[in-house]
């Protein structure tokens, strides 16, 4: 069945790019709603956008989502992570910003804040997007790619990055709640200490610091405490990912491996699949077989690989 939040949930902070404070929070909704966010103005009546394919404005450091008069909130990955990973199907995200807070940099305290209220379930069958055949985008050496997978959905990211304390890793696995807040939410956000100033000067980068971003010097990690995990970087990726994918308006039935991407790669590869429509299928809970259910509860994450050079 479809679900929402038991009861409304607040969270305040800046954004990682624009450093500007703002208050959100995420209210239960009716059934087949889907995630809408509700940018909230001093000056003018509040506007809603509903997160689809067609809501996406720009995906070059942040996913940024708009209408035709013009973007209505950006860097909305993370939270769009957490109400995927958590299953939850509807929901009502009020914000008097321009830019979701980043908190930790992780999903964690969004997950801790719905945690605390519970999710309740709906009197509607949740619906899928069920992917039929390939669909892959290449754009470099890089690449993303959605296949038919018949256990629910499966994530596998790979990345690879010239510095000693990430090298190559590798995160796979099928996706639950469960696995979620165990393998995905607690994972930070990373930036490198030799992009600071460029990032700044072009508008990026405004909000953070050593409180929300892992930041990573030539000879190491600046913060105190170091990692959450070796591979906290790919997992951070894969939390990515996860977000990403949410834009294609319904959770998906497939595995999504990718190399090198990031949240243009993502978006692409949904663009890609909603594009042929003989890639995929609209179906509901109640269609899928009994294999089919039993993955999706019970499926567990394959082991995740340290850096290695």
């Amino acid at each position: 069945m479809q679900t929402t939040l038991a009861d409304t949930v607040m969270l305040t902070g800046v954004g990682v790019h624009g450093g500007i404070e703002a208050r959100l929070q995420i209210h239960p909704a009716s059934p087949d709603t889907g995630i809408v966010f509700q940018r909230t103005f001093s000056d003018q009546a509040p506007r809603k956008i509903s997160v689809s394919r067609q809501s996406v404005q720009a995906t070059d450091l942040a996913t940024v989502l708009g209408d035709k008069t013009g973007i209505l909130v950006s860097t909305v990955e993370h939270m769009l992570s957490a109400l995927s990973g958590l299953g939850i199907d509807n929901a009502l995200i009020e914000i008097d910003g321009p830019e979701v807070p980043i908190l930790d940099g992780s999903a964690a305290p969004i997950v801790a804040a719905i945690d605390a209220v519970g999710t309740v379930k709906q009197k509607a069958r949740r619906k899928f997007l069920k992917v039929l055949k390939p669909v892959r985008v290449e754009n470099g050496s890089s690449f993303g790619e959605l296949r038919p997978y018949d256990a629910g959905f499966r994530l596998e990211v790979e990345i690879e990055f010239d510095h000693q304390r990430i090298g190559r890793q590798r995160f796979a696995a099928t996706m639950t709640p469960s696995v979620f807040r165990r393998e995905l939410a607690f994972a930070r956000t990373f930036g490198f200490l030799k992009d600071v100033e460029r990032l700044r000067s072009a508008g990026y980068a405004r909000g953070a610091s050593l409180d929300n971003t892992v930041c990573l010097a030539d000879d190491g990690i600046l913060n105190d405490g170091g990692l959450r995990a070796s591979d906290e970087f790919v997992r951070h990726k894969a939390l990515d990912a996860l977000g990403d994918l949410a834009l294609a308006g319904l959770p998906l039935l497939g595995r999504y491996s990718s190399f090198r991407g990031g949240h243009k790669l993502n978006f692409q590869v949904v663009d890609a699949l909603l594009a042929d429509r003989t890639a995929y299928a609209v179906v509901e809970a109640t269609e899928m077989g009994r294999r089919d259910a039993a993955e999706i509860v019970f499926g567990q994450p394959v082991a995740a690989y340290a850096p290695e050079r």
